[in-house]
């Protein structure tokens, strides 16, 4: 199958590129590098390019001679689409729009888009199955529920087949090490925390400690790239004319920030001091998956259900890449 993946320079589209290659599929990157690396491409094919161009999309479908598209390509910082909403609803949603028309213009109807955990938003469920109620909490969040409305609806117009993949938080980084998280500027828990081993910084922040939680901290469901590229695979291998399905991935076990803060600890060796500052606005307290559905219909079964291990690729990445990507 030959497979395009936009944001496939992305911390997660890269590491479903080098998964999905490494299956014998072609795949394509294509990114406008704002956020991600031409090295995490890893050699494969890249086309630089927005998704808002929706004449260089078609082309580079055409040409390429695309099965079906991964999408990856959003912009994704909760904070950022509080402060900046328009820059999220344009990027976001008017993206996927000309992605869509651009799949449209070359006959191509699978797809398999990235969506997120953090359309449930304030849940009071202890895990999340893809019934729970969707009530997104942030204009990113919002973004990314609109775009599976609008999935669905050219789906049901068109004639084309999706598959929706709610996945919660991404971490770890490739075994051999050559592959990680490289965000600039980094807002996810685990690098900064271990900025901290690393003499980046002097502490972590832990935002807010009076959530209805056992320690009072966020808990969250980490679940590993490599975890995330398998049911990426596995997802876009089903998906065919006429589906129209909705997968969560994660591991079904939450971790509260302390509990990621410890695990580090014990990982790297190191303490880690913290200092707790005032919540942040947007931060539902519990987010974990029921992944049942992904296992029992397509298979799948992570490879990280320690958090430990996935916190020990991450620290191997980020201690023989202290600056990231060179480029």
């Amino acid at each position: 199958m030959k497979i395009l993946i936009t944001g496939g320079a992305g911390y997660v589209g890269s590491a479903c590129l080098r998964h999905v290659a490494a299956q014998g599929h072609e795949v394509m990157a294509y990114d406008n590098l704002v956020m991600g690396h031409r090295s995490a491409v890893d050699g494969h094919p890249l086309v630089v390019g927005d998704i808002a161009d929706t004449e260089l999309l078609t082309r580079t479908l055409k040409d390429f001679g695309a099965d079906a598209v991964m999408h990856f390509a959003a912009a994704t910082y909760v904070g950022e689409s509080v402060e900046n909403p328009e820059y999220h609803y344009r990027n976001n949603i008017t993206g996927t729009l000309s992605l869509l028309n651009a799949m449209r213009a070359a006959d191509i109807g699978r797809m398999l888009f990235s969506s997120t955990c953090a359309t449930y938003g304030m849940t009071e469920s202890e895990t999340m199955t893809e019934a729970t109620p969707q009530a997104p909490f942030s204009p990113y969040a919002r973004t990314k529920l609109a775009v599976e409305w609008m999935i669905r609806d050219f789906a049901h117009a068109y004639g084309m087949g999706f598959t929706l993949l709610r996945y919660f938080n991404a971490s770890g980084g490739d075994a051999d090490g050559r592959h990680g998280e490289d965000h600039r500027p980094e807002n996810h828990l685990i690098p900064l925390v271990l900025e901290v081993p690393l003499g980046k910084r002097d502490h972590i922040k832990v935002f807010g400690t009076d959530y209805p939680t056992p320690d009072g901290t966020c808990i969250r469901d980490y679940v590993h790239t490599r975890d995330l590229a398998s049911a990426h695979l596995l997802a876009i291998e089903a998906t065919g004319e006429g589906t129209a399905e909705v997968f969560n991935i994660g591991t079904g076990n939450g971790q509260s920030v302390m509990e990621i803060i410890e695990a580090c600890e014990k990982v790297t060796g190191r303490e880690i001091p913290r200092e707790v500052v005032a919540r942040r606005p947007g931060d539902p307290p519990r987010l974990v998956a029921d992944p049942v559905k992904l296992k029992t219909q397509l298979g799948w079964e992570p490879l990280y259900t320690n958090i430990e291990d996935t916190i020990a690729t991450a620290w191997a990445w980020h201690q023989s890449h202290p600056n990231g990507y060179p480029d």
